[in-house]
């Protein structure tokens, strides 16, 4: 997109901020941020925790952020996702139950970009990032995964592109 997806604003809001915001309301006792653009995001309020795998993909983001908690279950979703609702994160926080892993499911596509991950996940997380996996979906194999179905696919819906962004979006301070 040659900007910092999760500085866009839609209805004066970064995309990031308005993760933040969801998952508030959805009660998480911490929201941290994996990376990015320390400064602007910090001006923003919230806490950057550093990427322990820069440049590594989502499965290095979800190994930092298990890192960088000592909490159960952790709520691991990309910043650019553009209607973040704190229902639809209820609902597959709610789904875990004893599984490694819920992530929800739209169009047949599993959404790992939204997805709460179980404690039990990390070691054979981080056992297949070392053997050299980068791909979520492919270093889920041995876990027991639930499927979330029935969120709305607006609230999934991430930004990949200027036109996936309401109104355009506008820069905030990103690159």
């Amino acid at each position: 997109m040659g900007r910092d997806k999760a500085l866009i604003e839609v209805e004066g809001e970064s995309l990031v901020r308005r993760v933040a915001t969801a998952l508030d309301h959805a009660g998480a006792s911490r929201v941290f941020v994996v990376g990015g653009d320390r400064p602007a995001i910090e001006a923003l309020g919230l806490e950057v925790v550093a990427d322990r795998f820069p440049g590594e993909g989502p499965l290095g983001g979800v190994l930092t952020a298990m890192s960088a908690t000592d909490a159960a279950v952790i709520v691991v979703m990309a910043t650019d996702i553009v209607a973040a609702d704190p229902t639809a994160i209820r609902s597959v926080l709610d789904a875990l139950a004893h599984n490694d892993v819920a992530v929800p499911v739209s169009g047949g596509r599993r959404h790992f970009h939204h997805a709460v991950w179980g404690r039990s996940a990390q070691q054979r997380l981080e056992s297949a990032f070392g053997a050299g996996e980068r791909a979520i979906k492919r270093a889920v194999r041995d876990l027991a995964v639930v499927e979330v179905e029935g969120i709305a696919p607006a609230a999934l819906a991430d930004a990949d592109t200027p036109d996936e962004v309401p109104g355009g979006g506008s820069p905030r301070g990103g690159r």
